[in-house]
């Protein structure tokens, strides 16, 4: 018994793999041995049972209607008349080898994920660092401004006069930053020490900034002022 391995993919794939086989020219097919085979073929999807396409089974009758009219014999003129039998199946099989001769090139073309490896390598994921706008010095003297009018607000008579100490006043103001929390600009001064008290945390503030201790920071422009300690 003569069992075919390959896939096929429809009637005219298996009609094109008979004609390979048989070695002969597509415009000139013998058509009683190819039908033959052809339908040794078919009765060996019966036999074991596999599912037939209704196309082979078209296929099938075609070749035997094609068979049946070469066998008869038929007058000259009705032969010019009606032409070779075996002309729309070669047309088709012609039609069919130049598809799957193009889909065949198609498929030994270099492709993405058989010969082709497109290396991918991800990104540190990347982290939104906002970036803060400079304090300028306009501001704090606006800021400190608000803090002297505040100040006159409360404003008592005192008897005696406190000595007030820039350098102590910068260790306290750090004292009151430890640990690296923002602070307001405005709850450094303290109300109960009047304007000399105000001015005294003024000039601690500012040797502060100078020597590079505390940073004032806004959220955005014309935002209050807040002050923190600077990470060593």
């Amino acid at each position: 018994m003569e069992v075919f391995l390959e896939a096929f993919e429809g009637p005219l794939d298996l009609l094109l793999y008979l004609i390979r086989k048989q070695n002969v020219d597509i415009l000139d097919i013998p058509v009683a041995e190819i039908t033959r085979q052809y339908m040794s073929y078919v009765e060996l999807m019966k036999s074991v049972r596999l599912e037939l396409a209704a196309e082979y089974l078209v296929m099938a009758a075609m070749l035997a209607e094609i068979k049946s009219r070469m066998l008869l014999p038929r007058s000259g003129e009705v032969e010019e008349e009606e032409g070779d039998p075996r002309a729309e199946l070669i047309r088709r099989l012609q039609e069919y080898e130049r598809f799957k001769a193009a889909a065949e090139g198609i498929d030994e073309l270099p492709r993405v994920g058989r010969e082709i490896v497109v290396p991918r390598l991800e990104a540190p994921q990347a982290k939104v660092r906002k970036l803060l706008p400079e304090v300028a010095l306009e501001e704090i003297l606006l800021s400190m401004a608000e803090v002297m009018r505040r100040n006159d607000l409360f404003e008592s008579h005192q008897i005696t006069r406190e000595v007030l100490s820039t350098r102590e006043r910068m260790s306290e103001v750090l004292d009151r930053l430890k640990g690296g929390a923002f602070v307001p600009f405005v709850e450094l001064f303290t109300r109960e020490e009047g304007k000399l008290g105000v001015v005294v945390t003024f000039m601690a503030i500012l040797e502060l900034v100078k020597e590079s201790l505390i940073e004032l920071v806004q959220n955005e422009p014309f935002a209050p002022i807040h002050v923190r300690a600077r990470a060593e």
